[in-house]
């Protein structure tokens, strides 16, 4: 009786890990909200010339105030609509609002990436909301000439489902104009973890980063900590008033493995990390600073901050991709040591003076020495 048990706990047990090994995975989820290129458009009907009407019109969204259904190219009003990913896209007027409520995992970090630009040359302000975290926007800088403007916002998830909302708050002289977005998406960050043994730098290589469009790329924004409290970029603070540009390696030439770092907004921008030290004990810093081939050129220059040491790294880019690393040694003198980076220098591409651009810093490692 005991071995016929047994066999039975055997065989349950069998079943059960078989089960378990063939049991599909939860997906992760990196991409497009449904509906997130704007492909899918309301029915004629629910369309007054380019104006949605209806609440629900906006298949997948829900929205608000004055909203309209735009295509790419020359407008009746005589603006022109740069669209780059895709056909369609979403203009929000004077208070107008899209929403939609996604199903996602509590307690986990996420970050959107969405394609946006002014339609007028007026100070125009997105505002971005989730999981109760808001950001005001301010999107009259263009940091690209072609309407390839594109932004992450980093929130935590309070709830398993949350409500994702893009507003545009402004009052202007004309009710029309607003932002224009082109392309939303989302993904899960994954767990920061040490990626190489002995380096003390979290994410060192930014290949941990917000979601990056397959089919054109300007490079994603990533907002200054006044703007997203929490990072885009696992590991690092941009504690600047412009953005950093995360960039990868499809778009662009990065140092080395699948993503980079550009600093586009000279002195404005900059990036920090706080690392784990031992008091009085001496460590090396070293990281790549080059050029991501976009026609940046001129003399560049990167300077670094660890503990009490300086150090400027000059590169001179010709626009064509290529780098060169830097290292030096310092003393910590607690156990909380911040290292940053920062450009020297405003940069603008050799043929496109509206299109910013700057060193690309990579592959940032700290070691005992």
């Amino acid at each position: 009786m005991a071995s016929v048990v047994f066999l039975c706990i055997l065989v349950v047990s069998t079943i059960s890990y078989s089960q378990a090994a063939h049991r599909p995975k939860t997906a992760f989820l990196d991409g497009f909200l449904p509906n997130g290129n704007f492909e899918q458009g309301p029915s004629a009907s629910n369309l007054k010339k380019t104006v949605i009407i209806g609440k629900h019109s906006l298949p997948k969204w829900e929205i608000s105030g004055m909203v309209e259904f735009v295509s790419g190219g020359p407008q009746s009003n005589g603006f022109y609509f740069a669209i780059p990913r895709g056909s369609h896209a979403a203009r929000l007027g004077n208070e107008g609002s899209i929403s939609q409520t996604i199903n996602l995992r509590a307690g986990k970090v996420y970050s959107l990436t969405f394609a946006t630009t002014r339609t007028c040359a007026q100070d125009e302000v997105l505002r971005v909301s989730a999981a109760g975290q808001t950001s005001d926007l301010p999107i009259q800088t263009l940091y690209s000439s072609d309407g390839g403007d594109t932004y992450a916002f980093a929130f935590n998830a309070t709830s398993s489902k949350v409500m994702i909302t893009f507003h545009n708050p402004g009052i202007q002289e004309d009710p029309a104009c607003g932002p224009l977005l082109d392309a939303i998406a989302i993904k899960e960050m994954r767990r920061l973890r040490y990626n190489i043994k002995g380096n003390l730098v979290k994410n060192g290589g930014f290949e941990n980063g917000p979601h990056v469009f397959t089919n054109y790329s300007t490079g994603v924004l990533l907002l200054p900590k006044i703007h997203d409290i929490v990072s885009p970029l696992p590991g690092w603070i941009v504690e600047s008033l412009k953005p950093a540009k995360y960039i990868d390696s499809k778009h662009f030439i990065v140092p080395k493995g699948l993503a980079a770092l550009e600093l586009v907004g000279g002195r404005e921008t900059a990036i920090a990390q706080i690392i784990r030290t031992v008091p009085n004990k001496a460590y090396s810093l070293s990281f790549i600073v080059g050029d991501a081939k976009n026609d940046c050129h001129g003399s560049m220059m990167v300077e670094a901050f660890v503990g009490k040491e300086t150090l400027k790294v000059k590169y001179e880019s010709q626009g064509k991709g290529g780098s060169t690393t830097a290292s030096l040694k310092f003393k910590a003198t607690s156990t909380r040591t911040r290292l940053t980076f920062y450009s020297s220098f405003y940069h603008s591409k050799l043929n496109d003076y509206g299109h910013f651009c700057g060193p690309v810093l990579d592959n940032v490692r700290v070691w005992p020495a």
